[in-house]
């Protein structure tokens, strides 16, 4: 490996379009070595050149199988509405550039049970990356799944050719929104008579993952047997969103949060700088504990017993139902 202030320089090795809006970067390190090993599941960071000043950071899911070390393969969605980093990936980054990357980290694991019950992995357009890497690693360990695959249309299918081998023979199904012919999946009827050697796997747009986990709930999926990894999140605003403090416990400092200003915003403009990517309560990046107070918790990254813990939040868009918080930095 060749870290660089713990991250790690990769080669794009090649650049492919994959279907309608999505690019795969397969990653090489730069300096020949083998790269850090991953399970199905895990994301990198990805430090973004040209997309802005100072760069951004994105976190995508490595769509290849695990056990390879050498390359990362990644997906990106060229999203009309980004913030900046899919654009800049699809327009700036081109092979034989040099990234920067974090090791793997993995919030979306398959259970330590994957081999010895049923896994239904199901993914809405870009999410199969995640999921697809999933698919391989339980079709290698010779374990039950299948693998429902939703779009809006054929040519926004990705990776083809991958689903499409002899492994994944039977247990791959797709299922387009335009196309009624391909017969549109039917959540009611797919996660009907959940039991426990069923588990399932979800990731794709907010709404789909909604739509899947609310059909899971009324089916009578437990928590336990529901999976999911958001790529994106809108933070709901409400009519108490005010202003608040926080106060720093390793300084003592206390510093104002105007209403319309998130804490990572409010510690910025005071010269402090906490690691943020997503900025939308969904990676976890700006995980800080909480000392004391109780946070206004918006985000998807904690569950609800974390959050009813009231011990950590995300500054980038948590809040305050107290006048002041107490973090520990």
């Amino acid at each position: 490996m060749t870290p660089v202030n713990d991250l790690i320089r990769v080669t794009v090795a090649r650049k492919r379009r994959e279907a309608e809006g999505i690019c795969s970067f397969e990653l090489v390190d730069a300096a020949g070595a083998p790269l850090p090993p991953f399970e199905a599941g895990a994301h990198i960071d990805v430090r973004i050149p040209g997309g802005g000043a100072p760069p951004l950071l994105r976190q995508y899911s490595l769509a290849n199988a695990p056990g390879e070390r050498h390359r990362y393969l990644i997906a990106v969605l060229d999203e009309p509405a980004s913030r900046g980093g899919s654009r800049a990936m699809h327009r700036d980054v081109r092979e034989g550039d040099v990234l920067q990357v974090g090791a793997p980290r993995n919030l979306f694991a398959l259970a330590d049970t994957a081999g010895r019950e049923q896994s239904l992995l199901l993914a809405g357009g870009i999410g199969i990356t995640p999921i697809l890497s999933m698919a391989e690693a339980l079709a290698q360990a010779g374990a039950d799944f299948v693998l429902h695959y939703c779009a809006r249309s054929a040519d926004r299918l990705a990776f083809g050719e991958r689903l499409a081998q002899p492994a994944f023979a039977g247990r791959v199904h797709r299922h387009l929104s335009a196309d009624p012919a391909s017969g549109r999946l039917d959540l009611a009827r797919l996660l009907q008579g959940p039991s426990a050697q069923r588990r399932l796997y979800v990731c794709g747009p907010e709404r789909f993952i909604d739509a899947v986990t609310a059909a899971a709930r009324a089916a009578g999926w437990s928590d336990e047997q529901v999976r999911f990894e958001r790529f994106a999140h809108t933070i709901q605003a409400s009519a108490d969103d005010g202003a608040f403090a926080v106060r720093l416990a390793r300084s003592g400092r206390t510093i104002a949060v105007a209403a319309d200003q998130t804490v990572v915003a409010a510690l910025a403009a005071q010269g402090i700088e906490l690691p943020v990517s997503c900025e939308q309560g969904v990676c976890g990046t700006c995980l800080t504990r909480v000392l004391e107070g109780v946070p206004d918790h918006k985000d998807v990254y904690l569950t609800p017993d974390e959050q009813a813990r009231n011990d950590q939040f995300t500054p980038c868009c948590s809040r305050s139902r107290t006048p002041v918080l107490v973090l520990d930095l």
